[in-house]
């Protein structure tokens, strides 16, 4: 779990540029609390930060290693290889020599053995850079799902890279300008693969590899989804989910630091919880550590909303007695959701603002109160991605809009009639944007991306569209916030449900299967109904909980009329004033109604986004 940063240049001598390296390294210091280093070679800079997870005393970065025939590669890496252990034992039977007991070296080992193609044989989250010296030739990686992230902007001699956009904007030579294709990323619920918001910098696509030397770059396809036949019943297909899960938990269980779960109660976290659980007491007679995040009196006076139907910690708590787990509650109070620094924490973790307001900032701070315990956590996401547990994939009305069904769902909302976070911006401005094309044409094109089997019903073949179109526009935007947000505070987040093994399985089994109980999830409920409380399987999804107090509400509402009053404000001539004054004159507004606030949160943070990255709109 690190932050990695480098630069290369082909036509210049960079043995002189530890200054511009150590500036990138250091905007990543969060992301490794432990260590940092910085290694130059006459073309090539690398920079790393560390926190150490697997052999923490040896696995310090950046890290160099020499091949049998002489060249010598160097390393920065972040993430976690689950079948290291295998891969060394392998890379022993060929001759290598390891000098830790670290993952690090063994993806460094790798490719010295097999060159690029060693990320085919790399099971786990990891994005990583390799700079071969001999070849004089840089090798970027990201793993299958996308889970780590990995930014790189092209220059004319080379490149710069970052496992955030703050680490390429700490290079001289990249500005933080952003056009209308990044403003579309930016206000758009369905996220490009490989787009950034800033211009000219783009991510490495998820299965994918690049390699970057002095004839140009080579952007290589290592995985993706295919179509494939199911041949088990629904019995065969439910012991199946049951054994991966099992497998999969076990493995990322792997670390030599304190490890929790993040348990909302929901069957996905609870079902990883339950896995775990069964696996620590099994194999070191300890129990697991669990956390729930609420909110004050949050319990006691709910209100339900148009997605959440009971508040999380009754349900976890269930969870947390029957594992006999360590349970930690995590209160927070609007001081903390308001807190100035923390909220400015929460948008510099991901680098530009996102319309989900308090939703992230009690994320980064669940996130901050559990690396005091743990420094890895494992969660639920992705189970809903490949389950099928959202309600717009059971919605005929939004599965035929012609649109991004959970887009589609956005409009019907009474607070986000103009889109999500869009209420309070110009009308003219948006036009600009034309989301409406930019939705239209990129739904066309990402429904003709997916593999489908021969023979398919009508009924299948559209829902396994929209399950790709789910993994590949919906995922990384969730992915990608969870990695900052927790690694914004040293936090490494591991996703079970992403193991490609479960995911390529569950994406080729046949829809009416994964809903044979006229259900959503229908598969996971089974694979672990012996596991968790009968309450949390009959649970209705419920996303991450957001705080209910009417004093949130009105404080955003008077930091909205602050932002009006003044002058000097870089957001101003993008607002509809007029409807940015009618939120402010408002105060009947009920506090629950989180889409609604939104708008408010939305137009705060694009303010201090413009002011704190001193952004330049190519308008």
């Amino acid at each position: 779990m690190c932050g990695i940063v480098g630069w290369v240049a082909f036509s210049r001598d960079l043995t002189n540029q530890r200054p511009t390296l150590q500036a990138m390294t250091d905007t990543l210091a969060n992301r490794g609390v432990d260590s940092r280093g910085v290694w130059l070679g006459k073309h090539v800079g690398l920079g790393h930060t560390r926190t150490a997870i697997i052999d923490v005393a040896g696995g310090a970065q950046p890290m160099t290693a020499y091949g049998g025939d002489g060249r010598v590669a160097a390393i920065v890496y972040n993430g976690e290889v689950y079948n290291f252990k295998q891969l060394r034992t392998e890379l022993r039977s060929r001759g290598h020599r390891f000098e830790t007991r670290s993952d690090t070296e063994v993806i460094l080992r790798a490719y010295l053995e097999w060159g690029a193609d060693c990320a085919t044989r790399l099971e786990g989250i990891f994005a990583f850079a390799i700079w071969d010296a001999a070849r004089s030739e840089l090798l970027l990686a990201r793993d299958r799902l996308g889970v780590k992230p990995l930014f790189y902007a092209l220059r004319p001699d080379g490149v710069v890279f970052g496992s955030e956009p703050k680490a390429l904007l700490a290079h001289p030579e990249v500005r933080p300008v952003v056009g209308i294709d990044g403003l579309q990323e930016l206000f758009a619920t369905a996220k490009q693969p490989g787009m950034s918001v800033f211009r000219d910098m783009r991510a490495v696509l998820p299965g994918h590899s690049l390699t970057i030397g002095r004839d140009g770059v080579v952007d290589r396809t290592y995985w993706e989804l295919t179509a494939q036949e199911h041949t088990e019943d629904v019995d065969g297909t439910v012991a199946h989910v049951r054994s991966l899960l099992d497998d999969i938990v076990l493995r990322e269980l792997e670390a030599e630091v304190p490890l929790c779960t993040a348990l909302s109660g929901g069957v996905d976290s609870s079902a990883v919880s339950a896995i775990a659980a069964d696996w620590r007491w099994k194999l070191e007679g300890e129990r697991i550590r669990t956390f729930v995040t609420t909110f004050d009196d949050y319990a006691t006076k709910f209100q339900p909303d148009d997605v959440r139907f009971a508040p999380d910690e009754t349900f976890a708590a269930e969870v947390a007695r029957q594992l006999r787990s360590e349970h930690v509650r995590i209160q927070l109070n609007t001081r903390d959701l308001m807190d100035p620094a923390v909220r400015l924490a929460a948008l510099r973790a991901q680098d530009m603002p996102t319309t989900l307001g308090d939703m992230d900032t009690s994320n980064f701070l669940t996130a901050r109160r559990i690396k005091q315990h743990s420094t890895v956590a494992l969660s639920g996401e992705v189970a809903d991605e490949i389950f099928g547990g959202y309600s717009w994939m059971y919605d005929d009305e939004l599965l035929s809009a012609d649109m991004f069904p959970w887009v589609a769902k956005e409009f019907l909302q009474p607070g986000s009639p103009r889109g999500q976070g869009r209420a309070l911006f110009d009308p003219a401005f948006m036009d600009k944007l034309d989301l409406g094309s930019y939705y239209a044409d990129h739904y066309r094109q990402a429904l003709a991306r997916a593999p489908h089997q021969d023979g398919e019903s009508a009924e299948e073949h559209r829902m396994r569209a929209i399950s790709h179109v789910t993994l590949t526009w919906w995922l990384p935007m969730l992915l990608d916030r969870d990695d900052r947000l927790a690694m914004a505070n040293a936090l490494e987040l591991r996703v079970p449900y992403g193991d490609h093994r479960l995911v390529e399985y569950l994406y080729n089994t046949p829809w009416a299967m994964k809903t044979f109980d006229g259900r959503e999830k229908s598969l996971l409920r089974a694979a672990v109904r012996d596991r968790v409380p009968r309450s949390v399987l009959d649970r209705v999804k419920c996303p991450w909980p957001v705080t209910q107090d009417p004093a949130y509400a009105q404080m955003l509402r008077q930091e909205l009329a602050e932002l009006l009053a003044d002058s000097s404000s870089p957001a101003l001539p993008f607002l509809d004033l007029p409807a940015a004054r009618a939120a402010v004159e408002q105060p009947s507004q009920i506090a629950h109604q989180w889409v609604s606030r939104m708008n408010i949160e939305m137009a705060l943070q694009f303010d201090t986004w413009l002011r704190e990255y001193d952004v330049e709109l190519a308008v």
